[in-house]
């Protein structure tokens, strides 16, 4: 094969590259900024699963441009065989982008004595229909606050326990949703003094103290709570008086 072809195939695929690389960049908007802000991109995974779609993606394609790219193909076969990869790689993105919604978080619930990141994949689609009308069941522009509300008797707390036990969680249980602000008294009951953390986590005591100064309040008027997540166990920050979420911090404090 002559330079010159080699040369033309290199231009194509980089080319290719460059176009496929603002196609993941928009996406990666759509991604971290909607679906799974922070710290989502890191407790629900949404940066490894988009990290693995992009890449092949972008990878793939621009391969494939490499191997066919040939301009002594006629024009019209030129043309049908890029238009055939482009089709190919749109293909595996939609397909990687709509894995990455499915996967995405929905509610940050405040469940009993903690949070938990609920993902609609969590959330069984037979009790959409029981979510109230004044919580959304599956919002699609990024996660937002909820409550689980009391129980009614001890019959149903203790059929919600079993099924926790048995992997559906009361905060995945649309039925017992409830708009989080009213759940604030329960939140501050259940919550601890933040001012405590650097003391008992002294080895991780500057980044608590980062977090601290991220969230823009003294110590003493934020709390804590654990929040239970998909692969790890974070803390969520709250303002003392209002129970408003201030920020969040690596640190399992179940």
């Amino acid at each position: 094969m002559a330079m010159t072809d080699w040369k033309s195939r290199a231009r194509a695929a980089t080319l290719h590259l460059g176009i496929s690389m603002l196609v993941a960049a928009s996406a990666a908007w759509l991604v971290f900024a909607v679906w799974y802000p922070y710290p989502y991109r890191e407790i629900s995974g949404g940066r490894e699963l988009f990290t693995l779609v992009v890449s092949i993606d972008v990878i793939l394609g621009p391969l494939m441009t490499l191997i066919i790219f040939n301009r002594s193909k006629p024009r019209s076969e030129l043309v049908r065989d890029l238009a055939v990869v482009a089709m190919i790689q749109l293909a595996g993105l939609g397909y990687g982008l709509w894995s990455v919604y499915l996967a995405r978080p929905v509610h940050l619930v405040f469940e009993l004595d903690r949070f938990r990141a609920v993902h609609a994949v969590d959330v069984p689609e037979e009790l959409l229909q029981r979510a109230p009308p004044a919580v959304a069941d599956l919002p699609r522009g990024g996660p937002t606050l909820v409550a689980v509300r009391p129980f009614v008797d001890e019959q149903e707390r203790v059929a919600a326990t079993i099924a926790a036990v048995q992997g559906l969680h009361i905060g995945a249980r649309p039925e017992f949703w409830q708009p989080y602000d009213r759940a604030t008294a329960q939140v501050l009951a259940k919550a601890r003094p933040a001012a405590q953390l650097p003391e008992r986590f002294p080895a991780q005591a500057g980044e608590i103290r980062a977090a601290f100064a991220a969230a823009g309040l003294p110590a003493d008027q934020m709390v804590y709570l654990p929040l239970v997540a998909r692969r790890s166990f974070w803390t969520v920050l709250l303002d003392a008086r209002s129970a408003r979420v201030v920020g969040y911090i690596p640190l399992d404090t179940l």
